[in-house]
């Protein structure tokens, strides 16, 4: 069974660069490289939904030197593979705060999801300063404000309003999370969303994830029982 939505969180990059003795800028360029391969095999496979955790909330913390070099790769990828994405049917979805970004990378980040907007084949979703923990508290923000304006009353809230808020409410939930590099945490990442997700952690950093690792996670994913919560009805005994 292949998921419909499979999101991963595209880690080891700076590993990758720093076992080949090269500055991390390398390790991030090879991991565009990846991401390009991983976009091009999850249609091949049939994915509907392929969500990449890009940029977090919290990679701002890191060298400047190391995130101009991260804004400018996302520059080159949506300007170099935007038209091949376009022609390929690609959908592309933005989800992560927009309010405190450069205008330049808001721009560029809206130019590709008005092109795609009419889209089909695929959906390529990409989480950019993103952090799960920042989505919720918007969510919550934008909530209460709706109480507030008393366009809401407190007896309608339950999971599927405030879901409705969330930066992916017109998306369903990942199947299936993947992590390379061998961590096996979730780094903010879609924490409501992955509420009942199966989970695959992969020993293999990020530039070296290939069409082979995608197809062993799936495997992986389609041998399992999934339960959300619940149990399978117990066969009759005759």
């Amino acid at each position: 069974m292949t998921p419909r939505h499979v999101a991963i969180i595209m880690d080891g990059n700076g590993r990758w660069a720093e076992a080949r003795g090269l500055p991390r800028v390398f390790g991030h360029r090879a991991g565009v490289e990846a991401l390009r391969q991983a976009v091009q095999n999850a249609g091949d496979l049939g994915i509907e939904w392929l969500t990449v955790y890009a940029f977090s909330s919290e990679n701002w913390s890191r060298p400047p030197a190391e995130v101009s070099d991260l804004m400018g790769l996302l520059k080159l990828f949506i300007r170099r593979d935007l038209a091949d994405l376009h022609r390929n049917g690609v959908r592309i979805h933005i989800v992560g705060e927009r309010k405190t970004l450069s205008p330049d990378i808001a721009a560029l980040l809206e130019d590709a999801e008005v092109l795609t907007a009419g889209n089909r084949a695929m959906n390529l979703v990409i989480a950019f300063n993103y952090g799960s923990r920042n989505e919720i508290t918007r969510a919550v923000r934008s909530l209460a404000m709706a109480l507030a304006q008393g366009r809401l009353s407190a007896a309608q809230i339950d999971e599927d309003l405030l879901g409705s808020f969330l930066d992916t409410a017109h998306m369903p939930d990942p199947d299936l999370v993947i992590r390379t590099s061998g961590e096996m945490r979730l780094s903010n990442f879609l924490m409501w969303q992955a509420a009942y997700s199966e989970f695959v952690f992969l020993p293999v950093l990020w530039p070296d994830f290939s069409r082979v690792h995608l197809e062993e996670a799936i495997a992986s994913f389609a041998g399992r029982e999934r339960r959300f919560g619940g149990r399978p009805a117990r066969e009759a005994v005759s």
